[in-house]
């Protein structure tokens, strides 16, 4: 029953979660530690701030390890096919049938998500903003951060700060914290499953398709939109550059995982069996990620009770309120506020969700629904 629990509250968040990792965060938060209380607030920041420097989709392996702190392995990958799948269907379809899907009604949709982007966002920040920025130094931490990738955007930008933030917090922001029992030791099997697909992959000229996307999965650190550019490298010359730019506008206007991009252009690259092809891609690519928390998530666990440890974890914690702040600017904030209207809508949005009284899927579809009727105009 616990693993068919984390499928289905994972497929429901995966069919409403847009916006991108950033979100993604958000409603993690608000719906596993807010809600349903499936973890606390210093295991939420554990696990957080773990996934922050693996490489793959942050906000999966987020997901991943929450469903495996609920229920175990079985967990874990219910809560993997259930934030996926909905973004894997609406991704396949858009390789089949996208020259017959434009419109300026999809276009209106697309804005009010947007719309919703920002809310769910701003919300994510001032939840934790609240919680992980409680004094002075963390709030600077945060402020930093932000202010480092407003100037400096980009992946280098993101991993300094990160890092300068855990070393600042072992050394100024030392914890004293409960020890806890359930901490363990590293997963050598995920570990060597995680080198041998690889070596095997490189090895065996045949599996081209699973090599590339299983490389890109496992290099690129930084989520979604830094994937987007190892993936093009890796098969570029094998699609054409208007069907790319067209699976990467969709993954960002989907909800769900970026990396769900991986199911439209692995549909594409075996057009004979293009579902085969999208469920190898995606497996691909999400895989390394997830073998790397599966083999780390339990000595995690004991590290981050260490008070040095548990300091560079609420630096790191202040750090990403701090992306989640830059993000909420650009590129959130940015594409989806042109005037007056807009910003009147998404704070409207924000009342409403912070209000408590309107369920986060009215939300999503009343969003969807003004930016429809706004485009008809």
């Amino acid at each position: 029953m616990r693993t068919w629990r984390v499928f289905r509250e994972f497929f429901l968040l995966g069919w409403i979660s847009f916006g991108g990792p950033a979100a993604h965060v958000g409603y993690f938060h608000r719906r596993f530690v807010g809600t349903l209380g499936w973890l606390d607030e210093e295991e939420f920041a554990r696990l957080m701030a773990l996934t922050q420097f693996l490489p793959g989709p942050a906000s999966s392996q987020l997901g991943f390890a929450i469903g495996r702190h609920h229920a175990g392995l079985p967990g874990a990958l219910a809560a993997f096919l259930g934030f996926t799948l909905p973004s894997f269907l609406i991704m396949v379809l858009v390789a089949l049938f996208a020259a017959r899907w434009a419109g300026d009604r999809l276009d209106g949709v697309v804005q009010g998500l947007k719309w919703l982007a920002v809310v769910v966002v701003a919300d994510a920040v001032w939840n934790m903003g609240r919680r992980f920025c409680p004094d002075t130094p963390t709030r600077g931490l945060a402020l930093a951060t932000a202010v480092s990738l407003w100037w400096w955007p980009g992946i280098v930008t993101q991993l300094l700060a990160l890092s300068l933030a855990a070393l600042i917090g072992a050394g100024r922001l030392k914890r004293t914290v409960e020890t806890v029992s359930r901490s363990g030791a590293v997963k050598v099997r995920p570990l060597l499953l995680f080198a041998g697909l690889w070596v095997l992959f490189m090895l065996v000229g045949g599996f081209w398709l699973p090599r590339d996307f299983y490389s890109a999965g496992a290099l690129v650190f930084g989520g979604g939109h830094v994937v987007l550019p190892l993936l093009q490298g890796f098969v570029g010359d094998r699609i054409t550059t208007d069907a790319f730019l067209t699976g990467y506008a969709a993954a960002q206007a989907v909800p769900g995982p970026m990396f769900s991009l991986a199911a439209y252009l692995g549909a594409l690259l075996m057009p004979a069996a293009p579902w085969s092809g999208a469920a190898l891609a995606t497996v691909a690519i999400f895989l390394p990620g997830f073998l790397l928390v599966w083999a780390l998530a339990d000595a995690w666990r004991g590290l981050a009770s260490r008070p040095a440890m548990a300091g560079a974890v609420a630096g790191i914690n202040a750090a990403v309120v701090g992306l989640l702040l830059a993000a909420l600017y650009d590129p959130v904030f940015r594409s989806a506020v042109a005037g007056v209207g807009d910003f009147a809508v998404v704070v409207a949005g924000f009342v409403l969700l912070r209000s408590g009284k309107v369920p986060l899927l009215w939300l999503v579809v009343g969003m969807a629904l003004l930016g429809w009727a706004v485009s008809g105009f």
